[in-house]
């Protein structure tokens, strides 16, 4: 992947939600999210603080060096700071991603849907991405329906470079030419709910 032009002023509504580039504004809800063992298992896994601060510059530091990375996740009602989805790319990944986690308290409420079907057409449209993958255990089940709601399907297992290279991952996922063919119909199953 070669380097977008500086996107940090990027901002996507959907209906319920609005993504933008992460700062450290959000740097509170982050970390509860983060220390909530079951909601980190599958992504990194509970942690402090010091690295929930690193891990948000990491996130904003992206968006100015490569041009992309995951947004944060507002509820617009609210205000509240709800998770981290979007495009995602780092040395020695995969692939391409396209990747969600959401607080706790939103489980259920279609957002992590909601946000990533913005997060695709992001990556397609506005990256030019002509495949997205999702890493995704195999135990997690939750993304893996996730996934499948977005018309992606399991290729196999996959191999993610340190310090991850050890966690079992299967790599889910869908060209842009099979997203374009659907992400209508399944925007349209989603405002239906």
């Amino acid at each position: 992947m070669t380097s977008q032009p500086f996107r940090i002023d990027t901002v996507i509504e959907t209906p319920r939600l609005i993504l933008r580039v992460p700062t450290l504004k959000e740097f509170e809800p982050w970390c509860a999210f983060m220390a909530d063992e079951e909601a980190a298992q599958y992504i990194g896994k509970a942690q402090p603080p010091a690295v929930v601060w690193r891990s948000i510059c990491t996130m904003a530091g992206a968006w100015l060096v490569h041009g992309y990375a995951m947004f944060s996740v507002f509820e617009k009602s609210t205000g509240n700071w709800v998770g981290r989805v979007g495009p995602w790319q780092p040395h020695q990944w995969p692939g391409p991603e396209v990747g969600w986690g959401v607080i706790r308290e939103v489980w259920g409420k279609g957002y992590a849907l909601e946000a990533a079907i913005a997060s695709m057409n992001f990556a397609v449209d506005e990256l030019g991405w002509t495949d997205i993958i999702h890493s995704i255990h195999p135990e997690n089940v939750n993304s893996q329906k996730l996934a499948q709601r977005l018309g992606s399907t399991n290729r196999g297992p996959g191999k993610m470079p340190p310090p991850y290279h050890n966690d079992p991952v299967d790599l889910w996922g869908q060209t842009a030419k099979e997203w374009n063919a659907r992400r209508d119909e399944i925007s349209r199953r989603v405002a239906a709910r």
